[in-house]
């Protein structure tokens, strides 16, 4: 829990997280704190527009619509990657969310399914709107994912927070479904690990392991040898190929069990 950066100190954080911003008119001024609190603020919330065209987009969220004044969000990340600041201060983003949510935000922990609407976001979350149709089909370029990336990082840094304080409309109100097109849960493994690296710094992205080898799985996996077994004492943990060996010898003895009796039932007839 925090109190909201200064617009200055806001800019600022994007710009060294790498984000390429565009300013659009009085920004800094440009809120809805005359009908409700801005702050604290605890997490960053991230959706989709279901418009196209980046101009409308960028247009609509700045200034809303009937019924729905703007701004309503903070930035505008578009199709190219723009962060594209509308606003700044309370924003139409958010709405009526779940309080346990919050609390898992708060907390820094997995988050429980929104099932309530009894929570003002608007005055806890920075929000972002991201250019997309919304409809599982409008691709997400990889600027434009890249962007929500670093935008959310460039706010965690600044609070303090881990990628665990970044979460989508569908995770916070009953009913929304955006972002869709990709989860929240890469997305915050994304955050997570430019978080670890410095701010602007592209993260290290981790090596592909090879897979093992059936002969390296044989050898590397143990398991106490069976009780039964003479060789227990001598050789307490097993490898997989060494119940093979045992099965092989039961089954050796027992062929050759039954051998001999089927040798004394003809010697009988």
């Amino acid at each position: 829990m925090a109190p909201p950066m200064t617009p200055a100190t806001f800019l600022a954080a994007l710009k060294d997280e790498g984000v390429t911003v565009v300013e659009v008119g009085s920004w800094r001024t440009h809120n809805r704190n005359s009908k409700g609190a801005w702050g604290p603020v605890n997490g960053v919330m991230i959706h989709h527009t279901v418009t196209s065209g980046s101009a409308r987009t960028v247009e609509i969220c700045r200034n809303g619509y009937s019924g729905l004044p703007g701004p309503l969000c903070h930035g505008v990340i578009t199709k190219d990657g723009r962060v594209h600041l509308v606003g700044y201060g309370r924003a139409n983003h958010a709405g009526a969310g779940d309080g346990d949510v919050l609390a898992a935000v708060i907390a820094e922990k997995k988050l429980p399914a929104a099932n309530e609407a009894n929570t003002d976001g608007n005055a806890r979350y920075y929000g972002f709107e991201a250019e997309n149709l919304g409809d599982g089909k409008d691709p997400w370029p990889p600027a434009q994912l890249d962007a929500i990336e670093r935008v959310s990082a460039a706010i965690c840094r600044a609070h303090g927070w881990g990628a665990t304080s970044v979460i989508g409309h569908l995770e916070w109100q009953p009913g929304k479904v955006d972002p869709r097109g990709f989860t929240m849960s890469s997305m915050r493994d994304r955050i997570e690990r430019r978080l670890s690296a410095p701010a602007g710094k592209t993260p290290t992205t981790p090596e592909k392991e090879e897979p093992m080898s059936y002969k390296e799985i044989w050898e590397q996996d143990k398991a106490p040898a069976p009780s039964t077994s003479p060789t227990r004492e001598k050789n307490p943990t097993w490898k997989p190929i060494s119940f093979l060996r045992e099965i092989y010898d039961l089954a050796r003895e027992t062929r050759d069990l039954v051998r001999d009796i089927r040798e004394q039932q003809k010697k009988g007839a």
